[in-house]
């Protein structure tokens, strides 16, 4: 299946136990073989199984482990569909999901950026829901929710993905839901539907939910303070709880200085929006004996940990507004993207296992994999690594691997710059990154015809060479296609992580794909799945 029918679903997870019912779920409704795409579960733990998630049908992508939206972000970027389905780790479809999908996304026009499907919480039937399950059943009427959101990847790439700054699962939805509506996409609901099963909780449950107040002061930042209308979220009752919370912090403060009447007129008006607020989550619930002890504590805890949030969101505003690294980074889409084919996805289906064996040296791409890719850069003070590349660098050094860098140079024939301008941003490199072995470079254009320019295999076999190993016993780690295909020619092992210069279709021809240069090493080191 091609062009906008071919969907790859992507799932990220911290390895709840209900993942295994959405992938037999899925299974059972033939979703992979009807979308024509691949099932994608973003692993944000290592704890995590992979070997399980296999035997269900399901490709692991290891995780950043930095929440779900920069899970979704490692997700999508790796998929190589035109359309990609998100679905939360503790839903699960109907029966015929998959093929209300495509017929959801199957009329849509260019202009529509993602399609939502249908949540429905099973409620008992017996009795009024409780607080907890009230909460859950919100997922009914929230717009955009990624418990089940499908979006043109075009549109993901346009808007910079989701924004890694939102570490919960709790507005990083919305925030995107907004960022695409204001750059002039829609989205649309479906017809499909997923059930989400109120899971079990402890009793303090609604007090944890109060970080999302920190979330909320982002949100405001971000997009107005007139956000939860344009984003159809319910108004919430922070100012209730700041009053309640000021009312008993005057309480105590007039107390210990000796104003009892004033500590007296702090103290109800301190009990009567605890009171308030107890009842307002009691009288819709069964009302048993349990259910009100808990929502009474929990009432009088609540504001104090919602108050405490706001102030934390407060506090790191504007760190979070300066932080441009987990910002979303918009890629400008091609304007008539390349439609995928049935044989392109049929590949991307076939993708190879990573192998168990640990490779015998690394070879890595320099620009867009070490550092941040300048083009033609001649200039070591424009040197930037990338996030995490340090690190990366020593887990492989820790475990005693050789290391070289490949690097095609065409800025040397082109005349624009000199081959002791990159001799000199090499050695800052490594001034930043630590030392790197052999470099092999490529100074020709692509109209010379060498063998060593990527894709074909002369760097590969250049650098194998000077370090002593075989070419089959290398892995190459690269961010475009060019680095993969020339690791196949010299038969070594080629991971690529991709940037947002990546092609998509070079995404889905590449056997193994990291989230990023960490994700990577893990692989090869046999740490990851």
């Amino acid at each position: 299946m091609s062009g906008p029918h071919a969907i790859d679903v992507v799932i990220p997870t911290a390895g709840r136990d209900s993942l295994a019912a959405l992938l037999q779920a899925l299974v059972a409704g033939h979703a992979a073989e009807r979308l024509g795409g691949r099932v994608i579960v973003v692993a944000d733990r290592r704890s995590i199984d992979a070997t399980k998630l296999r035997t269900l049908g399901a490709e692991v992508l290891q995780g950043p482990g930095r929440g779900p939206a920069a899970a979704r972000n490692a997700g999508w970027r790796a998929a190589g569909a035109e359309w990609v389905a998100f679905l939360d780790d503790d839903v699960v479809p109907e029966p015929d999901w998959a093929q209300q999908l495509l017929e959801d996304i199957g009329s849509l026009s260019a202009s529509v950026a993602g399609s939502q499907g249908v949540v429905r919480v099973p409620l008992p039937p017996d009795r009024p829901p409780t607080d907890w399950e009230r909460n859950v059943a919100g997922l009914e009427r929230a717009r955009w929710a990624t418990a089940d959101m499908a979006y043109r990847r075009a549109a993901l790439a346009a808007v910079g993905g989701f924004d890694e700054r939102f570490e919960r699962a709790y507005r990083e939805d919305a925030d995107l839901g907004l960022r695409l509506v204001r750059a002039g996409w829609r989205i649309e609901r479906g017809r499909r539907t997923v059930a989400h099963p109120v899971r079990a909780a402890d009793p303090w449950v609604s007090v944890r939910l109060q970080a999302g107040n920190a979330d909320d002061v982002l949100m405001r930042a971000l997009h107005r303070p007139d956000w939860r209308a344009a984003a159809g979220a319910p108004p919430g009752r922070l100012r209730r709880h700041l009053i309640t919370v000021a009312a008993g912090a005057g309480a105590i403060t007039a107390a210990a200085s000796g104003r009892r009447r004033l500590a007296l007129a702090g103290g109800l008006g301190w009990a009567a929006g605890t009171g308030e607020l107890a009842w307002a989550r009691i009288a819709p619930g069964p009302r048993t004996i349990p259910e009100v002890l808990k929502m009474i504590s929990t009432s009088a805890a609540l504001p104090p940990a919602a108050a405490w949030h706001f102030a934390r969101g407060l506090a790191r505003r504007r760190r979070l507004l300066a932080d441009t690294g987990r910002a979303p980074r918009p890629t400008v889409a091609p304007r008539d993207p390349p439609r995928e084919t049935a044989r392109t996805h049929e590949r991307s289906r076939e993708r190879r296992r990573p192998p168990a064996e640990r490779p015998d040296a690394v070879l890595l791409d320099r620009d867009g994999t070490l550092i941040v890719d300048v083009p033609y850069n001649g200039d070591p003070a424009r040197v930037e690594a990338v996030r995490g590349a340090r690190a990366a660098l020593d887990r492989l050094r820790a475990v005693g691997l050789p290391l070289g860098v490949i690097s095609n140079q065409s800025g040397v024939a082109r005349g624009l710059i000199a081959a002791e301008d990159v001799a000199r941003v090499n050695r800052r490199v490594e001034e930043l990154l630590g030392p790197l072995g052999p470099w092999a470079v490529c100074p020709h254009g692509p109209e010379e015809g060498c063998e060593c320019r990527k894709p074909a295999p002369g760097l590969v076999l250049e650098a194998a060479a000077q370090l002593g190993v075989a070419p089959e016993r290398c892995a190459v780690i690269g961010d475009i296609g060019a680095d993969i295909d020339a690791a196949r020619a010299a038969g070594a092992r080629g991971v690529l992580v991709p940037t947002p210069r990546t092609r998509r279709e070079e995404v889905a021809a590449a056997s193994e794909v990291a989230y990023d240069l960490e994700a990577a090493v893990e692989l090869l080191i046999g740490e990851a799945a």
